[in-house]
């Protein structure tokens, strides 16, 4: 291991020492050193949203479980990214994902590259026995350029930061408060906006179904690659 530099914090994270420069936080850390901490909201071009909580490790001395996303390295910290207490806290916030999630996953169109199918799969989460409630809206279609299903939306805000940070534009936002949270456009009204034209940075950087690109001429219009790191 390289000896510490000027500006350079030396943690343990799993067991091993690890060192990161000031200002890295927890994942960005765990991903220098190899190690895979799975999370829906982040996204490496974005600012930190902490919004999913799937991405929380174990810090020695903090009273509850941190995410990893947001919180940033400090000397000395002893991190653990997957003991049982973290593993069975991403399953529970997983498994309550899927109990609010439609269940289309064989029809959606994002299929196999859902960011949600592929962390429930990892962590082995499984629908839970208890069913919560569903958020159903009527899928948007008005805009010929955008199609949303905020039925498969998961709150991530990834959208709202990239069409804010990465488009250049205002168009999403986040209104209402608990199980009645939903991105909105405007007053919440459908989204039907010119500046959408040729723009499907929401869509590429949208972890699940919620947004897909209008169907033009019979087959789906394609976009950029999908982001799958998160």
């Amino acid at each position: 291991m390289a000896k510490p530099g000027k500006g350079t914090i030396t943690v343990t994270i799993n067991g091993s020492a690890a060192m990161g420069s000031e200002g890295m936080t927890l994942l960005e850390l765990a991903r220098q050193s190899g190690i895979e901490i799975p999370t829906l909201c982040h996204h490496e071009e974005l600012s930190a949203i902490g919004s999913c909580r799937i991405c929380v490790v174990e810090v020695e001395g903090a009273r509850t479980l941190v995410a990893s996303c947001h919180t940033p390295i400090a000397p000395g910290m002893v991190i653990q990214t997957h003991s049982e207490k973290v593993l069975a806290a991403r399953r529970m916030i997983t498994e309550l994902l899927l109990a609010s999630h439609p269940d289309s996953c064989l029809v959606c169109d994002k299929a196999n590259r859902c960011q949600l199918r592929h962390v429930a799969t990892d962590l082995e989460a499984a629908q839970p026995q208890v069913r919560g409630r569903k958020r159903c809206y009527p899928i948007e279609d008005v805009s010929p350029y955008i199609k949303r299903d905020l039925s498969k939306c998961v709150l991530c805000r990834r959208c709202v930061a990239a069409c804010r940070e990465m488009a250049g534009q205002n168009v999403l936002h986040m209104a209402y408060r608990g199980f009645n949270s939903k991105v909105v456009v405007d007053t919440d009204r459908p989204l039907d906006k010119e500046v959408c034209r040729d723009c499907d940075i929401c869509v590429n950087v949208c972890p699940t179904g919620a947004l897909s690109l209008v169907e033009e001429s019979g087959s789906k219009k394609k976009g950029k690659p999908l982001f799958i790191k998160g």
